[in-house]
């Protein structure tokens, strides 16, 4: 049965960062028809209505329907410690992050994070992530497991590490690859779900265990690929350590397969003209983590990549100090803003939906609203707040109503969150 839903539509077919924010589409009196999971018409509400006579309708006045926020890079295992006192990456490391990976070999326990991590992710209007998991096999069963029963697309892999880390968070070459190889086939395509093949990063992996990973993607080309790529200027002088005879850091994936189309490389903050030139070369994707880099003081992420490279946006929970995609939005004007670049709305928006989307290479499913796409959607409302409510009542446009929630806006924010054309109810 179609089910129409009624508010104001943001419809961005194009990425702004090539076509410009003028290709954006708003509906200020707009409809989203849904049917078995799928959007099957975004238009002006009379039009949409009278295609579909007698279709039960949500009216949300003037709340705004928009794609759901995609959240390129996560730990979820990390949801516990978010917000833990700031050090430096390798010290935050040490002190908080694998400590707390090390107690998901209980599956218990991992089942409740992975099931509060979600909660809070859906709060606030995501509804796709891109997860690292632990070294453990029943980090991930645990992560799969609780957005099985959710509903939702959403991308995972097993953290690979044999160095560099505790004896309760370290594998092997060997079981890295037997565990991923088993986990990959039991997960992937199941539903929504996407299995992802996941080094660390290179500090915490051999040269045996990256190459063994390698072998693993070639002989799975299908599967993504997520990794860590110069996130602090420490950890490149590390890794330079680790791997005397690399180029940089990105060579210490290329030497090893793990350089290619459906490659997903966090950070990517401190590159070299070479490595810029290969990720573009391969049309592998970089993903910005705002507020982890703030959080953690790694440094500026430079935007103008977006005119040449897949680039989506990530909360990289728990570096990042916010499960929100609004306050991650906010956090990109901010780092682009110190590099004297002005981010349109537009591209904000963009990066949260149709730019993470291509970075997953989900751009045929998710991520924009349009007929054949899946119905995930969140329901903004552009006055949550007195402070939000009293800018908004000046916008004369589209833009200027939706800044002020873009840069205020958290859970309150969210009217109505839709996966695959189900309303979801908050636990």
């Amino acid at each position: 049965m179609t089910h129409l839903l009624l508010g104001q539509t943001l419809t961005l077919p194009s990425d702004p960062f090539q076509t410009g924010p003028e290709s954006a589409r708003h509906e200020r009196r707009g409809a989203v028809a849904i049917a078995q999971g799928k959007i099957t018409a975004v238009g002006p509400a009379d039009d949409i209505r009278a295609a579909h006579p007698g279709a039960p309708v949500t009216d949300y006045g003037t709340g705004l329907i928009v794609p759901g926020f995609i959240d390129a890079h996560v730990h979820y295992p990390q949801t516990a410690i978010i917000a833990s006192w700031g050090k430096r990456l390798i010290d935050w490391l040490n002190t908080y992050t694998f400590p707390e990976e090390s107690r998901f070999a209980d599956p218990a326990y991992a089942s409740d994070v992975a099931g509060r991590y979600m909660d809070l992710a859906l709060a606030h209007g995501t509804t796709t992530m891109c997860s690292y998991a632990t070294i453990h096999p029943t980090s991930v069963d645990a992560f799969f497991a609780a957005a099985q029963s959710r509903g939702l697309r959403a991308l995972a892999g097993k953290t690979c590490m044999d160095r560099n880390a505790p004896d309760t968070l370290r594998d092997t070459a060997q079981s890295a690859y037997d565990d991923s190889k088993s986990l990959l086939t039991k997960w992937q395509n199941q539903d929504r779900l996407s299995y992802v093949i996941t080094p660390r990063f290179s500090p915490t992996s051999t040269p045996d265990q990256l190459s063994a990973l390698g072998a693993l993607w070639a002989e799975h080309p299908d599967c993504l690929m997520q990794t860590h790529l110069s996130e602090q200027v420490d950890e490149i002088a590390w890794v330079q350590e680790l791997f005397p005879t690399a180029r940089d850091y990105l060579d210490t994936y290329e030497a090893h397969g793990l350089l290619g189309t459906g490659g997903v490389y966090g950070h990517a903050i401190h590159l070299t003209d070479r490595e810029i030139a290969r990720l573009a070369e391969v049309d592998a994707a970089m993903v910005h983590c705002p507020t982890s880099n703030t959080f953690i003081g790694s440094g500026l992420f430079n935007m103008a990549h977006a005119q040449t490279h897949r680039v989506g946006l990530a909360t990289d929970t728990g570096g990042g100090s916010n499960f929100s995609m609004l306050r991650t939005m906010a956090a990109a004007y901010e780092v682009a803003q110190l590099r004297g670049q002005a981010l349109h709305p537009a591209h904000l928006m963009w990066l949260a939906t149709g730019g993470s989307a291509r970075a997953l290479r989900l751009e045929d499913k998710i991520g924009t609203l349009a007929p054949g796409y899946e119905a995930d959607l969140v329901v903004l409302d552009l006055a949550s707040t007195p402070a939000i409510a009293q800018a908004t009542t000046r916008a004369e446009d589209i833009w200027q109503a939706l800044f002020p929630t873009i840069m205020m806006g958290d859970d309150r924010a969210v009217t109505a969150t839709y996966i695959n054309g189900h309303l979801h109810m908050a636990a």
